[in-house]
């Protein structure tokens, strides 16, 4: 299923990725400056984070606390440069965690990842 959103329309994006998120663990593909982050940070906004969302870019993971999901675990494995890199700082205990788990650049780890994921593709119109 496929559907088109444009920057101005993110908060019904946000309610249509809401609906239709099949796992806790949900990957964001796109390309750099794709708007991951953006969708992310609107998406932890209606979730009522009480953190300020950010890329975690160089922190590699974010933990935020939400009022309405819990601990939100928010990834950026753009940097990584090789999957043991997730193994060190303990990826798969994240995403065994039974929480939210908020993932950028998630094809970098797909070996870790679990069978059911929700995964969203962002590309340029």
């Amino acid at each position: 299923m496929s559907f088109q959103y444009h920057l101005d329309q993110i908060d019904q994006a946000v309610d249509f990725l809401e609906e239709r998120i099949e796992s806790n663990i949900i990957c964001f593909d796109g390309p750099m400056g794709g708007g991951k982050t953006t969708l992310i940070s609107r998406l932890c906004q209606k979730w009522e984070v009480v953190d300020t969302v950010s890329s975690p870019t160089f922190s590699i993971i974010n933990h935020y606390n939400s009022l309405k999901k819990g601990i939100i675990y928010h990834f950026d494995f753009y940097r990584l440069e090789s999957i043991n890199e997730a193994l060190d700082i303990g990826t798969e205990e994240y995403l065994d965690a039974g929480k939210y788990c908020l993932i950028e650049w998630g094809n970098r780890i797909e070996p870790l990842l679990p069978p059911h994921y929700t995964l969203v593709k962002i590309q340029f119109d």
